[in-house]
């Protein structure tokens, strides 16, 4: 196989790659990083000395951020499913919603996921507080822009949708979405339902018992 992603099936990021990929079914040698194979996380260090997953290497090119990594994928291994639109100005609309997911639920997310990771008498409530406002500022807004939509960008699942679902998956675990947002939950459903996204979360279930906020008992 041509590609070699370097990833772990509990990642958010890496599950957005992960859906791109299963989406169009597209082969590739999956090195989970983790005890179990400790020479992957040699390799990827290698590969990639800030230490960020996932990393794809694609016939000697290494290529690092998930969205770069989608667009890589669009332009070299096509397939059915095209993730960017090919015209202009949707595909900056796409981007711009890549971009709301990963900065704008994805970031406060891990916020109160690391402050969980600190040592209790190290954690920040301020920050966390900050952070839970900026969802609800997120989920607010997303409720009204999916009004009418089935995916992020419009009719067909694509490159903001490959974001949405882990940001949104994980950022429900700790800060859920409030009933007054039917639109943003009803997608989250629809994203739980996509095969594609389904397939990830349920490699991804062993690990659950390692959220440090705790996973809830649903999804």
């Amino acid at each position: 196989m041509t590609l070699t992603l370097y990833a772990h099936p509990f990642s958010s990021y890496s599950q957005k790659v992960l859906i791109a990929l299963y989406e169009n079914g597209t082969p590739f040698t999956y090195r989970v990083l983790g005890p179990d194979d400790p020479e992957a996380g040699a390799d990827w260090v290698g590969l990639w000395p800030l230490k960020r997953f996932p990393v794809l290497v694609d016939r000697g090119e290494t290529v690092v951020e998930s969205s770069v990594i989608i667009e890589h994928l669009g332009l070299h291994h096509p397939g059915p499913v095209r993730l960017l639109p090919d015209d202009a100005k949707a595909a900056l609309a796409a981007r711009m919603m890549d971009r709301f997911f990963d900065n704008y639920v994805m970031t406060p997310m891990q916020a109160i996921v690391f402050d969980h990771l600190r040592p209790a008498d190290d954690r920040d409530p301020y920050s966390v507080a900050r952070a839970r406002e900026a969802l609800d500022t997120a989920y607010r807004w997303l409720d009204g822009a999916m009004a009418g939509r089935e995916w992020a960008a419009g009719d067909a699942f694509g490159l903001a949708d490959c974001a949405a679902a882990p940001s949104l998956f994980y950022a429900d675990w700790v800060h859920e979405i409030d009933t007054a947002f039917p639109h943003a939950r009803a997608y989250r459903a629809r994203l739980l339902a996509r095969p594609s996204f389904a397939r990830a979360v349920e490699e991804a279930r062993p690990y659950r018992p390692l959220f440090p906020p705790g996973a809830p008992d649903r999804d």
